[in-house]
């Protein structure tokens, strides 16, 4: 009986994160991860279209601009988020510029240059962004707002 209630436990937890990874060669690859940490060099991503499947590509932090844990894939192409102060009460206001021109906003509490990256949080409610994890030696600049 204990056997048959062990085996019918899940092996751990499988929350679903949807996220774009945004890579320094400029492509994006989208997928679910289960096992990221901002301390880690690495993580797996799992693809769109089996969410289960947990082995899943490995990705190295080092090659990131940065992962984008997003409400869903779709999004809204044609959007342009507010950099304006929005519901956001998370730490200060940045805005960090990547070498390519690509430009983020939003908010953060602990960001700190000699730690491997740092969560931004959107100052936009309309954005599909829930959070999104910089990698700090990626980063062309990095400014408080």
């Amino acid at each position: 009986m204990l056997k048959q209630l062990i085996m019918a436990m899940p092996a751990q937890n499988t929350q679903l994160n949807r996220a774009v990874v945004a890579f320094l060669d400029g492509r994006r690859q989208r997928g679910f991860i289960y096992d990221f940490s901002a301390m880690k060099e690495s993580f797996r991503l799992s693809p769109e279209n089996d969410p289960l499947q947990q082995r899943g590509a490995e990705i190295k932090v080092k090659d990131l601009k940065a992962v984008f844990f997003v409400k869903d894939f779709a999004g809204n192409p044609e959007y342009v988020e507010s950099g304006a102060n929005g519901n956001s009460v998370r730490g200060r206001k940045m805005e960090i510029s990547f070498s390519d021109g690509e430009k983020l906003h939003g908010c953060t509490d602990a960001y700190n240059p000699k730690k491997p990256g740092f969560f931004l949080f959107p100052v936009d409610g309309q954005s599909n962004n829930l959070r999104i994890f910089v990698v700090n030696q990626n980063i062309a600049q990095a400014r408080f707002v």
